[in-house]
């Protein structure tokens, strides 16, 4: 069985390379991304591509392969709602009907906690278009991870991310009940979550909370 994974650069990319390559149930990674990761490794195979010419990539890529998507912006990284949308949304809805055109097994996606076509946020409108659409092609799987704010060790420091995870770690008696959603996710967690659920899950169609990701990182997975 082989995975797929783009977006492998990022905060939780990089960590599920890192669990995948470990994960002997994988026989081979192939990672598809814009920079060569540092990584060396027997089963790894990175393919270097501009993700505006993701509709080439061959189909023996994603033929059977398990697909993760952890593709994702910020409007200040983006600078401009134009090229947000443009990595939020039609490069993750590209990636979805490869998953269809080429047979891959199944999709996991990273969105985030709050994703609505009809919100009044255009981070979280432009989610809730992207699940939509990938909903809408009828994918052999989908499984679709919502976490609240991420946290986890970054290249370039972050000042509200900084605080949130100060703030999480202080103030984790609070995170409880109705609030339990609002509690920042590690990057670990949902990169663990992620694989756990690409080889646990059987449902065709599954949306898992911020709040539930915890639980799935923690599941086995039996030989």
């Amino acid at each position: 069985m082989k995975a797929v994974v783009v977006g492998a650069t990022g905060l939780v990319g990089k960590e599920l390379v890192r669990l995948l390559l470990n994960q002997k149930k994988y026989s081979k990674v192939i990672v598809i991304a814009r920079r060569r990761l540092s990584i060396v490794h027997p089963r790894l195979e990175q393919q270097l591509i501009s993700f505006d010419e993701l509709n080439v990539c061959p189909a023996e890529w994603f033929e059977g392969a398990d697909v993760f998507c952890t593709l994702g912006t910020t409007m200040k990284q983006a600078k401009s709602k134009e090229k947000f949308k443009l990595v939020d949304y039609h490069y993750v809805v590209e990636l979805g009907k490869l998953v269809k055109k080429h047979h891959a097994n199944k999709l996991l996606v990273v969105t985030a906690m709050g994703s609505s076509e009809s919100s009044l946020f255009f981070y979280s409108k432009v989610k809730g278009m992207t699940e939509r659409v990938l909903q809408e092609l009828q994918l052999p799987q989908l499984i679709i991870v919502r976490p609240s704010l991420i946290i986890g060790n970054r290249h370039e420091f972050r000042f509200g991310e900084s605080l949130a995870a100060r703030l999480s770690s202080w103030l984790s008696f609070a995170f409880k009940g109705k609030m339990k959603k609002y509690k920042p996710n590690e990057a670990k967690d949902i990169a663990l979550a992620m694989m756990k659920l690409a080889l646990l899950c059987k449902e065709p169609l599954r949306i898992v909370s911020s709040s539930e990701i915890a639980s799935w990182a923690k599941q086995r997975i039996y030989k």
